[in-house]
């Protein structure tokens, strides 16, 4: 029995968005549905589940690029207990290659039933599913913004403490890389946002409310424009 799933890409403000929501539905060979500018994380992924007709879907972030080789046809349902399950993704400007930015299969009812975690994801019920296949690359660079941005919450995020039950080790090497420098356009951005994003962590262990500025969107862009100005938001 062929297992229907519903797809959906949730885009902000990315520049590329509408060119990978079309990719991705040409690859898919099947609908994607969009919500696109929601205000609130949260509130984002649990409209997602308002908006498709299946119980598990496939979900994409507005800067996923999806491989050319990756099937619809080869994904199998989850299990019992499970989620969600996360794809790996390409970083095109460190090299890293692990669930960050990666492409997801989820079910509705635990969206419904998300909990509260800084990660967002990270509070759904039940257990998630990471697998060693890659789906395609985080377009993280369409922007100086956006490429700080990513490296900012993503080390804020890991120097707090991964919500995913990840070792403190292999978090420390995810930082190291994301720190240490990188190539392609805006790489310069994306390390400048790693540093204040640990440096950030710290701080905020202090004032453990101050992590759910990581989710503001308001407060990113402000934060990144007193810093390097608003020329460098749209590129």
């Amino acid at each position: 029995m062929t297992v229907r799933f519903d797809a959906v890409m949730l885009s902000y403000d990315e520049p590329l968005a509408d060119r990978l929501h079309a990719r991705l539905q040409r690859l898919l060979g099947v609908k994607v549905k969009r919500l696109h500018g929601v205000q609130g994380m949260r509130r984002a992924y649990r409209l997602a589940a308002e908006v498709v007709d299946a119980e598990q879907f496939l979900l994409a972030d507005g800067d996923f690029v999806l491989a050319t080789e990756f099937a619809l046809s080869g994904v199998e349902p989850l299990k019992d207990g499970v989620s969600m399950r996360v794809w790996r993704a390409r970083n095109p400007l460190n090299g890293l290659i692990y669930g960050y930015g990666g492409l997801k299969l989820i079910r509705r009812s635990a969206l419904r039933d998300l909990g509260d975690a800084v990660d967002v994801l990270a509070a759904l019920p039940g257990r998630c599913e990471f697998t060693a296949d890659i789906a395609g690359t985080t377009r993280i660079n369409q922007s100086p913004y956006h490429a700080w941005k990513a490296g900012f919450r993503e080390c804020a995020m890991l120097a707090r403490g991964s919500e995913y039950g990840m070792d403190d080790t292999e978090a420390t090497e995810r930082i190291a890389a994301w720190t240490a420098g990188g190539e392609g356009e805006f790489a310069a951005f994306a390390v400048a946002g790693a540093r204040e994003g640990v440096a950030f962590a710290h701080e905020a262990a202090r004032v453990p409310v101050l992590f759910d500025k990581l989710n503001d969107p308001g407060w990113l862009a402000a934060r990144f424009t007193a810093a390097y100005g608003d020329q460098a938001v749209a590129g």
